[in-house]
């Protein structure tokens, strides 16, 4: 964090200050420097919510090391290998900007297509920088530009790797739903009919209680997250036709693939939230209509009043919101996706 904040994101916005008025370097500035502000507070919402996490992760472990039916097992499972194959993705996706950044210094090739105040020197950095030293001597370049890198890569971790663990936490939360959901498909009129019950609703309030701390911690993340969306896609748009329009002719194979990986990477990682709040939706609803489906005419009617707990729980499906504003799902995603295009 130290050489995210201290070597990339303030020498950065030193630069954004030096160019401020110039249009076309400011959007040049920017598209690197909105994604280190949002990786940093990430970290620092993370950091600040660890007390609020910790009992979270103690449920999944208990989840896992508690006895349960075969059926019950498979669907964890499931839902640990989408997480498992969503991080690997991720990780590859941020250490193949990473690679871009590298490959275009290695063949001496710019990823900016406009000039940034290193660029006087001949000596470009990843990312349009200042600093208060001079970096056009030998060794002080190739050292500051080994540190920007591990900088890059260490700040691509976090983008990344709280995503994932979103996506980890939301997924188990609809493991558990699911789970719930044969539980009460499962469940006979008999004498112990009560005891199980109890069971559920428990489990149904804390399956609850869970999505409610993930919201509370993640909301104003994803508030965030949604405008670096819709901005860095404009810039990227803008930065794609002005490149087209006026340097056609010096239009690197680097520049095309940077642009549309960056981009790529930003609207996939907005779908993941997406995705993830329409599944909890999706899997939160079937609770809703298990209970509703259940054959309560078999039963006495003091027990079956019995139903009206889980009902009133489930009436209201569960989500993820951004900033408590509206939910993620993917409408939302569509509806944004849109008003960008």
């Amino acid at each position: 964090m130290f050489i995210v904040i201290f070597v990339l994101t303030i020498p950065a916005l030193t630069a954004l200050k030096k160019v401020w008025g110039d249009m076309e370097l400011m959007i040049d500035n920017l598209q690197y420097t909105l994604p280190l502000l949002i990786s940093i507070l990430k970290v620092f919402t993370i950091w600040y919510n660890k007390e609020a996490l910790s009992p979270l992760i103690d449920m999944i472990i208990e989840d896992w090391m508690k006895t349960k039916m075969k059926e019950e097992r498979n669907v964890m499972l499931k839902q640990a290998k989408i997480v498992r194959l969503v991080t690997v993705c991720g990780v590859f996706m941020i250490l193949g900007l990473v690679t871009i950044v590298f490959s275009a210094f290695f063949y001496g090739q710019m990823i900016n297509y406009t000039t940034n105040l290193t660029d006087l020197i001949g000596k470009p950095l990843p990312i349009p920088t200042y600093y208060l030293y001079d970096i056009s001597s030998s060794p002080k370049y190739e050292i500051t530009y080994l540190i920007q890198l591990i900088g890059l890569i260490a700040c691509g971790l976090y983008y990344t790797a709280i995503d994932n663990l979103l996506v980890f936490l939301v997924l188990h939360i609809c493991g558990q739903i699911e789970n719930l959901h044969l539980r009460l498909l499962n469940l006979r009129a008999e004498s112990n009919f009560k005891v199980i019950l109890k069971h559920n609703v428990k489990d149904h309030i804390r399956l609850i209680r869970s999505t409610e701390i993930v919201d509370d911690t993640f909301n104003l993340m994803i508030l965030g997250l949604l405008f670096l969306f819709g901005i860095l896609f404009c810039l990227h748009g803008f930065l794609i036709i002005n490149v087209i329009k006026i340097q056609s002719d010096s239009l690197s194979t680097v520049n095309c693939i940077w642009y549309i990986s960056s981009s790529v990477c930003v609207l996939m990682h907005t779908g993941i939230y997406c995705a993830g709040g329409e599944f909890l939706v999706t899997q939160s609803e079937k609770i809703f209509y298990a209970a509703y489906e259940y054959s309560w005419y078999n039963l006495e009617p003091k027990v079956a009043k019995e139903l009206i707990l889980i009902m009133l729980r489930a009436k209201k499906p569960l989500n993820i919101t951004a900033g408590k504003t509206f939910p993620m799902t993917m409408s939302t995603f569509c509806n944004v996706s849109c008003i960008e295009h």
